[in-house]
This record gives C-alpha cells, sequence and structure tokens, in this order.
C-alpha cells in the first residue's frame, strides 16, 4: 500500500513538473514560438526528469486548459498563427542554411577565426524577413579585435553594412570560454548554439559552460553534423604570420580602444551596468548588443509568467531560473 506521504511526494513532483514544463513554453511565448515534446524536455529545468514524464505532464495541463495543442507543437496560447508561423518559419531557416554554411566557410577563412557557431533564432531552426543570421565566432587570444574589425570592414565594404546573413555581434577568445552571465537567455542561447567551424573547440566552450545544467539538466551538446573540417587558406596563413609578433599586439590593441571609444560615445548614455552587459569590451571579449536584448526578454518573462499565474489563479514554486 502506497503511505499517505509518498503519496504527497508524488504529487508535487508532477506538479514541480508541470510547472517547469510551464516556463519553458512561457518562455518561448516570447517569441511566439510553440515547442515539441523533444524540445519542452531539451529545455525542462526539473532535474530527473523522463521525457515520458514531460509527455504526461504536458498531457495533463492540455486537459486542464492550460496549454493547447497543434499537430506535434505545444503553446500556452490557441493561435493557429503562430504554429502556422513556426512552421513557415521552420521551412525558411531550411531553405538558408546552404547560404549560412558559405559565410560560415568565409568567416572561417579570416585570419584569427578559431571557431564559428551560429545563435539567435536561426539557431532555433527559425527564420524570416524579420531576422538576421547570427554568428559566434571564437578567436585567437589577443588577436580577437584584428578579427573583428576586418570582419567588420568586410562586411561594410563587400556587403553594403548588409548584416541579414552576415551579423558578428559576438566574439570571445579562446582562452576566455566561459561566458560570465549566467541566466536563462544566456543559458538558451549557449545550449541552442549550432557549431559549423571547428567542433574540438565548441565541445570545449560547451564543457566551459557546464553552469548551463543548472538550468537544462536534460540538455546535450549539438552533434557533429555538416560542421566545416579546419583548412586554412593562403590568405590567413600569410596574414596571421604577418600579424604573429609585436605588430599584431600593437595593431589589436590599437583596434580594442578605437572601438571601445567609439561605443563609448555613441552608447554612453547607457547606465554603467547596462553597457557592460550589452557592449562587454575586453582584449578577450567583444559584445555588441546595443539594444539590450537580454535586459528586455528576462523583463518580459518575469511579467508572462505573472500574467500566467493571475490569469490562472495559481503560483509558480519560484522564479529563481531567471538569474543563477
Amino acid at each position: 500500500m502506497i503511505s499517505a506521504s509518498t503519496q504527497t511526494a508524488a504529487s508535487q513532483q508532477s506538479v514541480a513538473l508541470q510547472h517547469a514544463v510551464l516556463k519553458v513554453l512561457l518562455y518561448y511565448d516570447l517569441f511566439r514560438y510553440p515547442l515539441t515534446i523533444d524540445e519542452i524536455f531539451f529545455h525542462c529545468s526539473e532535474k530527473h526528469s523522463s521525457r515520458a514524464a514531460v509527455e504526461h505532464a504536458l498531457s495533463q495541463l492540455l486537459a486542464d486548459g492550460k496549454i493547447y495543442r497543434y499537430n506535434e507543437f505545444y503553446s500556452v496560447q490557441n493561435s493557429q498563427e503562430h504554429f502556422l508561423r513556426r512552421l513557415q518559419g521552420n521551412k525558411s531557416a531550411e531553405e538558408v542554411m546552404d547560404k549560412v554554411y558559405r559565410r560560415s566557410k568565409l568567416i572561417s577563412s579570416f585570419p584569427f577565426v578559431r571557431g564559428v557557431c551560429i545563435s539567435g533564432s536561426l539557431s532555433k531552426n527559425y527564420f524570416d524577413e524579420t531576422t538576421d543570421v547570427d554568428f559566434f565566432i571564437i578567436t585567437e587570444p589577443n588577436r580577437l579585435w584584428i578579427c573583428r574589425t576586418l570582419l567588420i570592414f568586410f562586411k561594410k565594404i563587400f556587403l553594403m553594412n548588409s548584416k541579414k546573413y552576415f551579423c558578428v555581434n559576438y566574439f570571445i577568445d579562446s582562452e576566455s570560454l566561459q561566458i560570465p552571465d549566467k541566466n536563462i537567455f544566456t543559458a538558451t542561447e549557449i545550449a541552442t548554439l549550432i557549431p559549423i567551424y571547428n567542433y574540438d573547440l565548441y565541445q570545449k566552450f560547451y564543457k566551459d559552460n557546464n553552469w548551463v545544467k543548472s538550468f537544462f539538466p536534460n540538455s546535450e551538446p549539438r552533434m557533429q553534423n555538416g560542421v566545416l573540417k579546419k583548412s586554412p587558406g593562403m590568405f590567413k596563413q600569410v596574414s596571421e604570420k604577418i600579424l604573429k609578433g609585436n605588430f599584431g599586439e600593437w595593431l589589436d590593441k590599437l583596434f580594442f580602444r578605437r572601438t571601445l571609444n567609439h561605443w563609448k560615445k555613441k552608447f554612453g548614455q547607457q547606465p554603467h551596468h547596462e553597457f557592460e552587459l550589452n557592449m562587454r569590451s575586453r582584449r578577450s571579449v567583444s559584445k555588441h548588443h546595443p539594444q539590450g536584448f537580454q535586459f528586455q526578454v528576462l523583463k518580459q518573462f518575469d511579467e508572462r509568467i505573472r500574467e500566467f499565474e493571475r490569469m490562472h489563479g495559481m503560483r509558480f514554486s519560484s522564479h529563481s531560473e531567471l538569474v543563477n
């Protein structure tokens, strides 16, 4: 016979899992993006949960009228438009990948590029006329700003400053792989990165950011599918040889100082802590997110949770997953 305490514990565990599932759906609802069971399981914060348990939690939430289903997709909103939008976005993402691989190969041929990943919407398998292809780039230590400047120069001159398929807004070097902002936004971006060039370095990056597991215990590194092989061309080899010594050190520091000064003049009205987060600039990192997208998402997510609580007369166990 099952004891009352065991039944209570099982009931509490079931409720906790339902809450975890709802939070995943609420987070992606900010982007009007319904999810599959596998995606919900991947992002579920409840430890020791199984895919079968997540599927059962979804069936309970459906029965309670808290979520909705369209084919294999789940959402907190009963909006067919959102479901159809996802299907079209997935199709567009698939269609654009050949071009993305070509751009990735081009980026990998630039001096001091050591790793290339896709982030942003495309890393979640979504693309449309409003989104860009975001690249997350890992560079040689102490040459990040040379690498960045060359890529920005190429974008401005040869791509007419278009970032649609060439948005290079986040660089780190291979000796500073850990991301300091430990919250659900950055955890989501790291967990969903698509490695395109240098899979070994991507694995090291993933390992160095294993704090992501505290948000998504079921997450795993992406598989090595379609990753470009390391094959430095003549331009890359010759450029790196020329810029290897003192001249390269001087030039990297010069580009760093000038870029940082420019950003301080242009975005200096931001509070210091916001500027530090949005425009983080060191010799080992360059982050260019002047719109403060991370701040916006975290704020909207917290508001969305509270709105859902009021709507359904319930209370989530905690909001601690926002920031760790």
